[in-house]
């Protein structure tokens, strides 16, 4: 018997007036998967990342999360409950150091009043100060423990792209949604990149969904793939099936990835 899947897309359609955005969509996503979600511009990638952290409500269809529908939740609902996301822009606090943008993404779990947080009562410093050292400790696991009083927008993009992604891993989520974490990054980073995501996943054994255009992170790093295209899942599987299903390459890939580039 198959266990029950941690994300389940069931015949979910979406659309903006007359413009269907995604069309019937099934898949699924197990425990501790690292899966990519690639396909042309247009093709709904950030769409159906906007329906799993309800940004937006399908018009058909469901989205369950650990057999629970995600549906008319409002975002931080679906952040208590486990589903974490990044941005394709950096979103860092760049006036505040490292270490403050990452303690920010343990509020959530800041058993404080409103008032205490206005008046910093002594409960309030006192989970002040574990986030704090907290994010230290995060730091120190992925090797930036040096940097965590610098201020976050003055650090090279591709530091500030790995601090953002440990930011949301500081939120303790169950599955982690990266929306095209290597967007601006070069090789050397991207590198760095792919390291640190296999890290987060097998250190942390959380879920990780990523939509990404640069095939080399994607094959690198990721155990199945779904392919999107005008709003429709048109293959899955493994990275080599994808790299030589026929209607991904005339849909998106390109004959240059037979070569293995």
């Amino acid at each position: 018997m198959n266990p029950s899947p941690l994300l389940r897309f069931k015949e979910t359609s979406i659309q903006f007036g007359g413009l269907k955005v995604l069309s019937d969509l099934n898949f699924e996503l197990q425990n501790g998967e690292l899966v990519g979600l690639i396909g042309p511009n247009g093709a709904g990638k950030t769409t159906v990342f906007n329906i799993i952290s309800g940004i937006y409500q399908p018009t058909k269809g469901d989205v369950f999360f650990e057999q629970e529908s995600l549906l008319q939740k409002k975002p931080y609902e679906i952040s208590r409950d486990g589903i974490v996301r990044t941005f394709q822009n950096i979103r860092l606090f760049s006036t505040l150091s490292v270490v403050q943008n990452i303690g920010i993404a343990m509020h959530k779990a800041g058993p404080y009043s409103f008032w205490s947080s206005i008046f910093k009562t002594k409960k309030f410093v006192q989970f002040e100060s574990d986030f704090i050292l907290r994010a230290k400790e995060l730091l120190e696991i992925f090797g930036l423990s040096h940097l965590a009083e610098e201020e976050a927008g003055s650090l090279p993009y591709g530091i500030q792209r790995r601090i953002e992604i440990i930011r949301a891993l500081a939120a303790s989520p169950r599955l982690l949604l990266l929306d095209e974490p290597a967007a601006g990054l070069n090789h050397a980073e991207t590198d760095e990149l792919m390291k640190l995501i296999r890290k987060i996943r097998d250190q942390f054994r959380l879920s990780v969904l990523l939509i990404e255009h640069d095939m080399k992170l994607v094959m690198g790093i990721c155990e199945r793939i779904f392919v999107l295209d005008h709003g429709e899942i048109i293959a899955s599987g493994r990275p080599e099936e994808i790299r030589k299903n026929p209607k991904v390459i005339e849909a998106y890939l390109g004959s240059e990835v037979l070569d293995g580039e």
